[in-house]
């Protein structure tokens, strides 16, 4: 258990999502996260030079990410201090934090800055010599549709992982269109009066599209409206398979950010230090071999274990579920109803831009649970190479 990492109440922001090869499509996802996190500083008033260290989430591939930590830390204003890379999928923003509280628990940091981004679009193809192929054909990449099409150890694809376990434990195509539909409704819930609880936590970016033109991006770009009737008359991705195009995530590009510090720090950078949210525990998990969505379930066993908690003493649950049936499963082993978690959206329905996706969940997570009170909050989530991580956050005495 940790007792010493705090995040601030309102110390975070997470920018909307943008649907793949749409707005985002042609920025640098470090530099437009590094200019994000700049300006939301600015507005919060807060100088870079309060922080101590840097950790940049990323996981696509960019010009100069060798350089990436130190260079975002130099982009947000912060030229004085280090920086690290962690890269881990899916599961980048949950390890990203964990990392932080890691180094305020010991006292080697005193405020971690976290900067989550990544560009799914127009993903780099990269290429490697071969002198031994045909006539010296080089080795090639792409280092996202590569990656959901073929995983190098269980040789599958992404969505033949979420099938694996709907056929394992017997998940249905009824069943999946239903988690589909209720997670747009719970997105849509999100949009009431005027996107009131969006607006608690999405920081808008702004784009060049010329010299003389700037677009601002407010809100979420791309989300497919859903509905019962327009979800069974989708085919099922895979033939005879449970999931299809609308029971499913889709790639997207964003960023966001949070700030972890010890608890005094966190008070005088909160709007309300009676919100601040402590860091508890983290979990990780490996399921077995092509069946990714399990790995949802022991993350999150661990994360409670190490908490002394049971999933009972758990007000608000996040997850980061790609494919129906991780919810699905996740409800069946931990006996919770499946619509009543991911309260306000999801990332089967706002996209997936990997670094950024657990770190929005967290966030959302946070601000549902300050509206109820306190409590205790879950966040778990599975990755690539069939991972998962969870973490557990505490708002109240």
């Amino acid at each position: 258990m940790l007792t010493k990492a705090f995040i601030p109440y309102k110390g975070y922001y997470s920018s909307p999502f943008s649907k793949w090869q749409g707005s985002f499509a042609n920025e640098h996802s470090i530099i437009l996260g590094s200019e994000t996190a700049k300006n939301w500083l600015n507005a919060k008033d807060i100088n870079p030079d309060i922080f101590d260290y840097l950790i940049l989430g990323v996981t696509v591939g960019q010009p100069h990410i060798f350089y990436g930590g130190p260079w975002t830390a130099a982009l947000i204003g912060a030229q004085n201090i280090p920086g690290s890379i962690v890269s881990q999928a899916c599961s980048t923003s949950t390890t990203v934090v964990f990392q932080a509280a890691m180094g305020i628990e010991t006292g080697f940091y005193q405020n971690v800055f976290t900067l989550m981004t990544d560009r799914c679009s127009n993903g780099p193809h990269t290429i490697w010599p071969n002198p031994q192929g045909p006539g010296g054909q080089v080795i090639s990449e792409n280092w996202v549709m590569d990656q959901f099409n073929n995983d190098p150890y269980a040789k599958n694809a992404m969505i033949q992982t979420a099938e694996n376990v709907a056929k394992e434990t017997g998940v249905t195509r009824e069943q999946c269109d239903e988690v589909a539909l209720r997670r747009y409704e719970q997105y849509t819930d999100g949009l009431a009066n005027d996107r009131e609880f969006q607006k608690k936590y999405m920081f808008p970016i702004s784009i060049n599209v010329s010299r003389k033109k700037t677009i601002q991006i407010d809100a979420d770009e791309g989300i497919m409206s859903t509905t019962k009737e327009g979800l069974e008359s989708l085919k099922p991705v895979l033939l005879d398979g449970s999931h299809t195009f609308g029971s499913q995530t889709h790639p997207a590009d964003g960023n966001c950010a949070l700030i972890v510090t010890t608890k005094d720090k966190a008070a005088a950078l909160s709007q309300d230090k009676s919100k601040d949210a402590r860091i508890i525990s983290y979990g990780f998990s490996r399921a077995k071999k092509g069946f990714m969505a399990m790995a949802v379930v022991p993350a999150a066993q661990m994360a409670l274990e190490k908490a002394g908690l049971s999933i009972k003493d758990v007000k608000v649950i996040k997850t980061h579920n790609p494919f129906a049936a991780n919810d699905i499963y996740l409800a069946d082993q931990m006996n919770i109803d499946v619509n009543g978690f991911n309260n306000f959206g999801s990332s089967i329905i706002f996209g997936h831009p990997q670094a950024p996706t657990a770190g929005r969940l967290i966030i959302e997570g946070i601000e549902e649970l300050a509206d109820l009170g306190g409590g205790y909050m879950l966040f778990t989530g599975c990755a690539a190479g069939d991972t998962g991580a969870a973490l557990v956050l505490k708002i109240g005495d």
